[in-house]
């Protein structure tokens, strides 16, 4: 991958790697800090494995929950690091997401706390360009903060 695809993001975390994956691996959990808040997130499938499904939804003011990811992970090494995409969904299956992205999470011990990593890898320079437009700093920011938070009460 290149500059040109890859967006990333970090943050350090104060609450040890266990804590983050507890916040990841609970679909209650999850769905507490997964989207950026007033938006609510509804966690459907949260299956830890590869080839495991991972879908959500959003809905914000009390409409219809729409769809957010419906994707698939590729690696799960708990305590440690997460990695799913969503040109596939649940068992290998191919799918056409509007927006094509493979998401590598890392959780490393560093000062007593985690830095939370979040790579974020694109098909080709104009998926990353699109994401970055819609929002990827401040969105996935957002998360990792309201995860914090979470976190470090």
């Amino acid at each position: 991958m290149s500059n040109e695809t890859e967006l990333t993001i970090s943050r350090l975390i104060k609450a040890p790697p266990s804590a983050v994956w507890d916040a990841w691996s609970d679909p209650a959990k999850l769905a507490q800090w997964w989207i950026p808040a007033p938006i609510e997130c509804r966690v459907d499938t949260l299956d830890l494995h590869p080839g495991g499904g991972f879908v959500t939804r959003m809905r914000e003011g009390g409409g219809d929950f729409q769809p957010h990811i419906d994707g698939c992970f590729l690696e799960v090494a708990p305590e440690r690091k997460l990695v799913f995409t969503t040109v596939l969904t649940e068992g290998w299956q191919p799918a056409e997401p509007w927006l094509a992205l493979t998401a590598i999470l890392s959780f490393q011990p560093q000062d007593g706390g985690t830095l939370y990593t979040a790579r974020v890898l694109h098909k080709n320079p104009a998926d990353s360009t699109k994401h970055v437009e819609l929002g990827f700093h401040d969105g996935w920011g957002t998360v990792i903060g309201q995860l914090a938070a979470l976190l470090e009460e």
